[in-house]
């Protein structure tokens, strides 16, 4: 087996502590500080030199600060001799910046590719990209893996059996498809119309939902606006008050728990891509990648 160093910045301690469990090692030791002007310092307190370096930090909120938290590790690194970087970033942030909706806008998921790869990243492991075009973002090997299949173990138990699986948007019709192949049942696609820069509203229910409880699937949840609007959608048109939520990455940021706590949702799933939150949430109920990771670490290291 090759030598390699797993190492982790301070974006999501829990996870990486699961992964060294799953591995049975220990996490390199690594200093990291903030100066009193914000400014990120790190050190490493131990040798990386000719070893592969796994790297986990996911870019989640504070997305700048988790960011530059990565290039500076990864720098430290590659100064220090390691001869391969594996950046672990189970939650890509500014992925939804994928395309441009206007002529003066930045593609910021495409320079944030170009960052990691300029700073010394050999090769990325992810979950759930919001775009697959973003893999073509990178010039270096990319391992987009998913969580659908053991999202689907820790929920299909708990589903009722003539669940439909539901779409929020076009966009992840995909998903929602694997989720239904694995179910044995339909796929329902919430049609949006975007009202501003900001709003979007459902236009139309494609597939029958009446007397249906429904099961709605997306790669992450911000604002909780979308599952909010989803469920109002389908209470509209005939959907049993009995819904159901699974998503691999939970940011919950702003007033998403006021967002997702209407009485129709009975139970929520994400992943711990992101630090889940610590609040009294009864309905959530979190699924690690940890075994994910780990497996994907030992298979590059053979």
């Amino acid at each position: 087996m090759r030598k390699y160093i797993f190492l982790a910045g301070r974006a999501n301690p829990a996870l990486a502590k699961e992964i060294a469990t799953e591995l049975g090692i220990c996490e390199g030791a690594v200093a990291l500080k903030r100066f009193p002007d914000g400014e990120t310092a790190v050190q490493l307190l131990e040798s990386v030199r000719q070893q592969w370096v796994f790297l986990l930090q996911p870019t989640s909120p504070p997305v700048n600060e988790n960011l530059l938290e990565l290039l500076t590790l990864v720098d430290a690194c590659r100064r220090a001799g390691a001869e391969r970087i594996i950046a672990i970033v189970p939650y890509f942030g500014y992925s939804r910046s994928d395309k441009r909706h206007g002529r003066w806008e930045p593609i910021t998921a495409s320079m944030v590719a170009e960052l990691l790869q300029v700073v010394g990243v050999a090769q990325l492991i992810t979950f759930d990209l919001h775009a697959s075009q973003i893999e073509g973002f990178f010039h270096i090997p990319v391992d987009s893996l998913t969580a659908v299949p053991i999202l689907y173990q820790a929920l299909a138990k708990q589903l009722p059996a003539d669940v439909v699986v539901v779409s929020p948007d076009t966009g992840r019709v995909m998903m929602a498809s694997q989720y239904a192949q694995l179910l044995h049942t339909e796929v329902v696609v919430l049609h949006k119309q975007r009202i501003s820069g900001t709003e979007t509203e459902v236009t139309q229910v494609v597939g029958e939902v009446r007397s249906r409880p429904c099961l709605i699937v997306d790669d992450m949840i911000s604002t909780g606006g979308t599952i909010a609007k989803s469920v109002k959608a389908l209470l509209e048109a005939g959907a049993a008050p009995e819904i159901y939520v699974a998503a691999t990455h939970g940011l919950f940021v702003g007033k998403a728990r006021n967002q997702l706590g209407h009485d129709s949702i009975k139970a929520l799933w994400i992943t711990n891509t992101i630090s889940p939150p610590a609040s009294n949430w009864p309905q959530l109920q979190v699924v690690s990648v940890a075994p994910l990771i780990a497996d994907a670490i030992e298979q590059l290291t053979k």
